[in-house]
């Protein structure tokens, strides 16, 4: 099985673009727009197709340890650690996926300064030149708002990077964003092109599906962090999945792409808001249908990635019911394979299992108790939750090995 990554790392930014825009207010696209400038200022610099798309993933996913620093957040004079959590978290965390060029320090140094005044003190020459166009990039985002920009500002944004190469910027990251940063790149970084912009900005990349597990748990741990009650919860979820595909014998692929749907499953999850996921009694309906939309979200995101056909329903199939009670389409037994009914019950088990804002952490007897009654009611596979019954009863945390 052939996993399109580029469409991946493409479809997992847009969900990081809206934690950022939801928990820091940052303007819509963001991650994909600095992807864009990157791989324009990569292109014009000669770099290679490998090279390109690691410093455009890079880009894509520089924020991509936002929620995690944000949960460990210091106030007052201790700001500046935050940024340096922000750095070490996010290259932590891009490190393990199979890219195809060397990506060390593109996010670690993405803060620096030519002039050495960013938060490792690092001058021009001491950081890598992805880092650079990172950095230029970000900043030209976040005080320009590209994503709405008028083409009458192109002369004032020019004129700012031109004044601040040597000090700000490095001379090199300044030069090459002078050269493509015409009136057509800023239109195509505007909110409305952005999509069809950066699906172009990562070259094709396609891999095994056995090499996406590094990238599960990248967006998982994302994913994990919106909230402190989902702490754990995607990266668990795909744990027990891949236990219960070895101990069905699964072909490695099939499990490797079980996997992978199961730490995708709630991607949508980044679009709800903190104070439904976090609300510490009962939901209402209103809310309820908040919440519902996730895994409609995450069908979407993952539904226009060319070969991921699988792995897209396995991922929204987990709140579906055999009884076609569950969400969001409704569907009933016949429309429910073995791995979309595996991942459903890995999700209800966790989420049973741990600690919620309405409900106590619960043993795995009582956890057993609660899906039984799911079963007998038709709702759930019985012969998958016998076999929960039997494989999960030490409780043990189940990750790929």
């Amino acid at each position: 099985m052939l996993v399109r990554m580029d469409g991946l790392v493409v479809a997992a930014s847009t969900a990081l673009d809206m934690v950022e825009s939801a928990l820091l207010g940052c303007s819509t696209n963001h991650g994909r727009r600095i992807s864009a400038l990157c791989a324009y200022m990569g292109r014009h610099l000669g770099l290679d197709d490998d090279e390109v798309s690691a410093v455009a993933t890079c880009a894509m996913f520089h924020d991509n340890a936002l929620t995690e620093y944000i949960l460990s957040e210091r106030p007052g004079d201790e700001q500046d650690i935050n940024l340096l959590l922000h750095c070490r978290y996010g290259q932590r965390n891009i490190g393990t996926l199979p890219l195809k060029a060397d990506s060390s320090g593109l996010i670690l140094y993405h803060h620096e300064r030519a002039d050495g005044k960013g938060p490792f003190g690092k001058r021009e020459g001491e950081f890598p030149l992805g880092a650079e166009l990172i950095a230029i990039a970000d900043m030209i985002d976040v005080e320009h708002h590209l994503q709405r920009v008028s083409p009458e500002r192109l002369h004032a944004i020019r004129n700012q990077i031109a004044k601040q190469s040597g000090t700000r910027f490095t001379e090199r990251a300044a030069d090459a964003m002078l050269n493509i940063l015409d009136e057509e790149v800023l239109l195509s970084l505007l909110d409305e092109r952005i999509n069809e912009t950066a699906a172009m900005a990562i070259p094709e990349w396609i891999v095994d599906v056995e090499e996406t597990v590094s990238f599960a748990l990248l967006v998982s741990h994302i994913i994990n962090y919106k909230s402190k009650y989902t702490l754990e919860h995607s990266t668990t979820s795909a744990s027990i999945v891949w236990t219960m595909c070895g101990y069905y014998n699964l072909d490695h692929k099939i499990r490797a792409g079980a996997y992978l749907a199961a730490a995708l499953h709630d991607l949508g999850k980044l679009n709800t808001p903190i104070w439904v996921l976090e609300k510490p009694g009962k939901l209402n309906e209103e809310e309820f249908n908040i919440i519902k939309e996730h895994a409609y979200y995450s069908h979407s995101l993952l539904k226009k990635i060319p070969g991921m056909e699988d792995i897209c329903n396995w991922a929204s199939n987990h709140h579906e019911k055999l009884d076609g009670t569950g969400y969001p389409f409704g569907k009933t037994s016949g429309e429910l394979d073995f791995i979309s009914r595996l991942i459903g019950c890995a999700d209800i088990y966790e989420a049973v299992s741990a600690k919620r804002p309405y409900h106590p952490s619960r043993n795995h007897k009582e956890t057993m108790a609660i899906m039984y009654e799911m079963a007998n009611n038709g709702q759930i596979d019985k012969n998958i939750v016998k076999d929960f019954d039997a494989i999960l009863a030490d409780n043990k945390a189940f990750f790929p090995q």
